[in-house]
């Protein structure tokens, strides 16, 4: 008893210090952010911008550009972690996210498709055809592999087939229609560069939507590190839990989709990171993979600005420079465990 009581201090007096610590690297990624980019801003300027004291130009592109920039980036890693956290917990599956099932590549495609039948396609409108094609790639990829905890090698197989299906015929439709998606390549990477004021009020209902329907759900997706077979035994309704789980990623994938593009890796890689810190209790993960989440991406744009500088590169070319060598990691070790 004394042990497991000295046991939930430590654990308590190590969460007081890693979200405090998480916050701050936020908060310092957010401000750097503001600072630094292709125009240069000096501090004083960049103080009086930030507390709104000035109206000169260099005080408007921070506060018309460069903010609503960093707030959009931080939201959109949120909705991508969580919506990976929430896509390994449904399938049991360490390699799952958005990205690499075919829900990103879905969401993308259905905008392509929209922007091409409508002329005054809207952010809105976007974000409602993206929903569509999450759903389309989510349906596709588990009618291939079926939705067995089990079937670990048969989902990534074909989230990936689907992934590149998708992402062949998106890629097909700019070549045919380069007049009219010209201006899609850079976002079809994943891109933050666009993002605005009228970005930011676009995604932010759907934020709170997404998170609030996630924390109704919370003790509910508490169940799905059991069996299946265990859970239903439990009385639950597991399949009902499940598909509820991926409304909620597909909220949250499509809407960030269809405002920046297919950002690829950042839901497969932050849920690691969380759940190595501090384990499988999700009213500590859920929280800690969402401040991740935001992190990684305001950190990984910072970082895009300069790979080209002065020209500005994507955020999805970082992402994948850090995702893609992790996810090799984890296929091989997944594959050497399965042995």
């Amino acid at each position: 008893m004394v042990t497991n009581r000295f046991e939930r201090q430590k654990r308590t007096a190590f969460l007081l210090f890693l979200f405090p610590l998480v916050i701050v690297l936020c908060l310092f990624g957010f401000f750097l952010s503001l600072k630094w980019g292709q125009a240069s801003v000096s501090w004083s300027t960049f103080f009086e911008a930030i507390t709104f004291q000035g109206q000169g130009r260099e005080h408007l592109y921070i506060q018309t550009l460069r903010l609503p920039r960093a707030l959009g980036t931080f939201l959109v890693g949120v909705h991508m972690a969580l919506a990976g956290l929430l896509t390994q917990a449904i399938t049991k599956n360490p390699v799952a996210s958005p990205h690499v099932f075919g829900i990103n590549a879905g969401a993308s495609f259905a905008v392509v498709i929209g922007l091409l039948l409508f002329t005054n396609f809207s952010l809105t409108g976007a974000i409602y055809f993206a929903f569509l094609g999450a759903v389309l790639g989510a349906v596709l990829v588990f009618l291939l592999a079926g939705i067995d905890q089990k079937q670990h090698i048969q989902l990534v197989l074909a989230g990936i087939a689907i992934h590149f299906l998708f992402t062949s015929l998106t890629e097909g439709l700019i070549i045919l229609n380069q007049q009219s998606t010209e201006s899609m390549l850079f976002w079809l990477v994943g891109a933050v560069d666009q993002l605005g004021w009228y970005e930011l009020k676009t995604i932010l209902p759907w934020t709170f939507f997404g998170i609030l329907l996630f924390a109704i759900m919370l003790p509910s997706f508490k169940l799905l590190v059991l069996d299946d077979d265990v859970a239903a035994g439990l009385g639950q309704r597991v399949m009902a839990v499940k598909v509820t789980g991926m409304l909620i990623v597909i909220l949250l994938a499509g809407s960030a989709v269809a405002i920046c593009g297919p950002i690829g890796f950042v839901g497969l890689l932050v849920p690691h990171i969380a759940r190595s810190l501090v384990g499988y209790d999700l009213k500590v993960l859920v929280p800690l993979t969402a401040l991740l989440g935001g992190m990684l991406l305001i950190y990984a744009d910072l970082l895009s600005r300069f790979i080209a500088f002065p020209y500005e590169s994507p955020v999805g070319i970082v992402t994948a420079l850090i995702g893609g060598p992790f996810f090799i990691y984890l296929a091989r070790k997944k594959g050497v465990t399965e042995r």
